[in-house]
Formats: C-alpha cells, structure tokens, sequence
C-alpha cells in the first residue's frame, strides 16, 4: 500500500482524502492542519512528521503557503501532489521548478485525468478539425455567501482567476499549445473585495490561434466544467458545454463532447453534422490519486509537472497584469 499524507483538510483537502479512500492500492497516512485538534484520521505535528510517514504528500494549503511547504517537502526527498496553483506567483514557481531536482511534483489540475480531456486530444490531433483557430471557454461559477466565510478567499490572488480559471488555461493548452499573450479586463463590483469577481481575457496561443476566456462567480449559469462535466456530483450536472474550439474542417465542443462537421465543408450554406462521441462519468480525483501512486513508485512520470503549473500560472499572472494596466501582456 502507499501510504499518502494530506497537509490542510480543507474543502478540497477533504476531496483528496475521499478519492484516496476509495482508490485502490493506497492508504491514508495522516494529516496535517494547525486548525484542527481532533479528526477520524492520525495526526501529524509537523509537516517533517507527515512526510515521515508517507510516501507521498498532498498539499492542499491556502495558496501562499504551497512555495514554503513545498521546499520542505523537496528537503525531506518527498514525492507531492501540490494543489493548483502550483504558487501564488510564477516567481515562486520557477524557483520552486529549479530547486525540484529528482524529487517528483505533480500539480493537482485533475481534470487532466479525465478521459473526455484525453479523447479530446485524440480528436484534435486526428486532424478532424482541420488547423485550430479559435476558441471560448466559459466558467461562470455563482458562489454562495457562505463560501467567502474564510477571509483568504476575499483577498489578493485568491479570487476566481487563480482557483478556478487555472484549470481552464491549463486544459486548453494542453489541448492547443501554449498561450503566449493576453489582454483582459476585470471587476469587482458586486462584494468589492481585494479578489476579482469577472475577468474577460483574449488570448494568442503559439501557433497564432486566437481565444476568448469569460469568468465569473457572480453570474448565475450553467456554462462552468464544474456544472457540466459531472466529475464531482455536489455539483448538479448539465448538457451545456464549457469549451469550443474551432478549426478549419470542425469544431468541438466540451465537456460533451460534440464534433460539428460538414460533408465537403467548409461551406455556410451546406448541413452541419453533430456527432456526440459517448464516454461515461468519470472520477478524476481518484485516478489522479492512483497515478499519483504510479509517480511515487516510479512507474510514471507526472501528467501534470512542476513546468506545466508554472506555465498555467504565468498565464493568470499575465491576465492580471494585463487587466491592471489596460496594455497586452506577454507570458513569462
């Protein structure tokens, strides 16, 4: 059995600590949170006290904790699983990149896991959709009140760009290359905190393709992976999609998955076929878990490394500059 510690038992500390109960092979260590006293699971004192009895870490702090926790963990030859963002800034990041050496990292953008993301890298690189274009993606996450009960979440780097974009950016471009510029606008009306509620992004990815990001969680809608993917079912589960990419033959949209296509296309005026590729539900969290085992024992290399969660949040930092200057801002 490997045997995996959770540092910070949070909402999705917890998430993790379910997956690892119902995924074969591995086993709860212990955890770790200075919050809580009494829990169903061991506890660990220190994080050097949980790496001492696993053979892996997942770290699921506040963000502006992960660079700090995770160079102790590097120090300690532990193997990670660090929640996403990989940092709060893509300074930390590279410096945490650069002091990694052979000690594995994978960064917890599970949705990488799910096998919609893989078929849909199989239909893109099939060439179905002939040379990418263009795409949207969509997250409007309406938040009750009660999920801004921890002050950290109403502060600087903590609103929706850096906990829930991340995953869309890190999604699209291992779907379709690396983003290179943005431009982005963003607001904070309605709660007037530090944390951004709405942040519209247009994006140049590296092969010239061009894209739009739409966020926000305070715009009740269905258009969110969370409510249309059907990977976490405390989410209700809708036929919406998330994404659309576009191409010169095709274009796809997810998470359901839809390939829209015309016979000796392309032409305005001709039938445009819908073809539904059917795949079921899948549990992202757990076969994140499992593969994470595989990573401890050697036997893979992480889906998600350390370079992948800079990029991703070289990408947010870039959206935000961008949005605080009004001028384009180039990635890392």
């Amino acid at each position: 059995m490997i045997r995996i510690g959770v540092a910070g038992i949070g909402l999705i500390g917890k998430q993790h600590i379910a997956a690892i109960e119902r995924t074969p092979g591995v086993t709860l260590s212990a955890v770790l949170d200075p919050g809580v006293k009494d829990s169903p699971w061991p506890i660990a004192d220190t994080l050097g006290d949980l790496a001492s009895m696993s053979d892996g870490v997942i770290l699921a702090v506040p963000n502006a904790l992960h660079a700090t926790l995770a160079k102790t963990l590097i120090d300690a030859d532990c193997p990670m699983l660090i929640e996403k963002p990989l940092t709060s800034t893509a300074a930390e990041g590279a410096e945490l990149v650069a002091a990694a050496g052979d000690v594995p990292i994978l960064v917890g953008h599970h949705r990488r896991h799910n096998p919609l993301i893989a078929k849909a890298k199989e239909i893109i690189a099939s060439g179905q959709l002939g040379m990418l274009t263009t795409l949207h993606g969509q997250c409007w996450l309406p938040k009750p009140d009660h999920y801004f009960a921890a002050a950290w979440r109403q502060g600087a780097g903590a609103g929706p760009l850096f906990i829930n974009l991340i995953h869309d950016v890190d999604v699209l471009m291992h779907l379709c290359g690396p983003i290179t510029t943005v431009h982005a606008f963003e607001s904070n009306v309605v709660r007037g905190t530090n944390a951004e509620e709405v942040s519209v992004a247009i994006v140049k990815f590296a092969s010239g393709m061009l894209g739009t990001l739409n966020l926000s969680d305070v715009a009740l809608g269905p258009w969110s992976w969370e409510l249309t993917a059907g990977e976490n079912p405390a989410y209700p589960k809708t036929d919406q999609s998330s994404y659309v990419i576009g191409g010169t033959r095709g274009s796809l949209a997810l998470p359901n998955l839809t390939v829209w296509s015309q016979e000796g296309g392309p032409d305005w005026w001709a039938p445009i076929t819908q073809t539904r590729v059917p795949l079921p539900l899948a549990d992202a969290l757990s076969a994140q878990i499992a593969h994470f085992a595989d990573v401890i024992k050697g036997r893979a290399q992480p889906l998600v490394s350390a370079a992948d969660g800079l990029r991703a949040v070289q990408v947010i930092e870039a959206i935000k500059t961008a949005a605080r200057t009004g001028q384009m801002a180039e990635v890392g």
